[in-house]
């Protein structure tokens, strides 16, 4: 379906808000190679084409393993600092306000980088991009589900000196095998510290995850959770509770969740009455950022005007608050990106 210039225009002005970002996932191929060369690590790579052809995923599991190599060039603060600071320059043209950047620790402190480099090369470039970019931000460190509960209990515990740094906690990496009981400690103890959680759940996952997500670890939002559908009650509940669902349109089609945008659930979870808002997940890896995903989809299903407003309504709505040290969405915030939505209708 053709795009056409003033639905381009469109999609470009709206205020967009980013609840779904892998900051991992945003390292592009040539931050790849620059790192490395000035570390003098060894890639498997010998030319930024040869990285772009690996993209090409048969499944979750395969995307994983490149995902986590990629991990290997990020090792001082500046390193991290740098991934974050690309993204925002990146996700400003995109005409992003707003980012919640998920995080994987255990994949950094496992080569030896700790809690406080990961969080100083991220947070720096945080409060940077308030005044370069115009981008609020906040930060939420992840357990890895392929990591044993125990890892994540001692992740949890070192989190707790950092926790004024960030707005929540996720669960991401790959569902089969790992459903989410297996990390209900750790979120119960999250819980008790007032921290808000997230999971990853009816990705690669049956619904059955989205619905323990929700019961046992006591998330506030899903992440993906596209085969909700498979279960009608299930939808129900979602709709009725307003649990926001991060749905990744681009990474949906990359990980072979529908084989083409065509027959993505979008617009069905829209119908069904689900809060659902549009992110990109890992924008390196999976064909772009936020406003590729935004004409992915406009291409492919021709959503109205109203609808674009009402997802991006709701992920401004959903947006976690701001915490002690300054991270996150205040009202004041909120309250002007809903102005800036608004100003879009005309």
């Amino acid at each position: 379906m053709t795009l056409t210039p003033r639905m381009h225009d469109f999609l470009a002005r709206l205020p967009k808000v980013e609840l779904h970002l892998h900051i991992e996932g945003s390292l592009t191929p040539a931050l790849m190679f620059e790192l490395a060369a000035e570390q003098g690590i060894a890639l498997p790579y010998a030319t930024l084409e040869e990285v772009e052809t690996a993209y090409d995923f048969a499944d979750l599991p395969a995307f994983l393993a490149l995902y986590y190599q990629g991990m290997g060039v990020l090792n001082d603060e500046s390193h991290f600092y740098r991934l974050a600071q690309d993204y925002f320059r990146r996700a400003s043209a995109d005409g992003v306000k707003h980012l919640e950047l998920f995080f994987d620790p255990q994949a950094h402190l496992s080569r030896g980088v700790s809690l406080a480099t990961q969080f100083a090369g991220l947070e720096r470039a945080c409060r940077e991009a308030v005044k370069e970019f115009d981008i609020t931000s906040a930060l939420v460190p992840s357990f890895l589900r392929c990591h044993s509960a125990q890892s994540a209990r001692e992740l949890f515990e070192a989190l707790i000196p950092f926790e004024s740094r960030f707005v929540g906690v996720g669960l991401d990496s790959a569902e089969i095998g790992n459903p989410p009981e297996k990390f209900t400690e750790v979120f119960q103890l999250a819980g008790e510290r007032g921290w808000h959680r997230v999971a990853h759940a009816g990705e690669e996952g049956p619904a059955a995850y989205i619905r323990t997500a929700l019961e046992v670890l006591g998330v506030e939002r899903i992440d993906h959770g596209v085969r909700c559908l498979e279960d009608p009650a299930l939808v129900a509940e979602l709709a009725e509770r307003r649990i926001p669902l991060t749905v990744c349109p681009l990474s949906n089609v990359a990980l072979k969740v529908v084989e083409r945008m065509d027959d993505h659930p979008l617009p069905k979870l829209i119908e069904a009455g689900l809060n659902i808002t549009l992110n990109s997940d890992d924008p390196a890896y999976f064909g772009g950022g936020m406003l590729d995903n935004f004409i992915a989809v406009q291409q492919a299903l021709d959503l109205s005007e109203t609808q674009w407003l009402t997802l991006c309504r709701n992920a401004i709505d959903a947006a976690f608050p701001q915490r002690a040290e300054g991270l996150g969405m205040s009202d004041t915030r909120r309250d002007v990106l809903l102005a800036q939505l608004d100003s879009c209708v005309a």
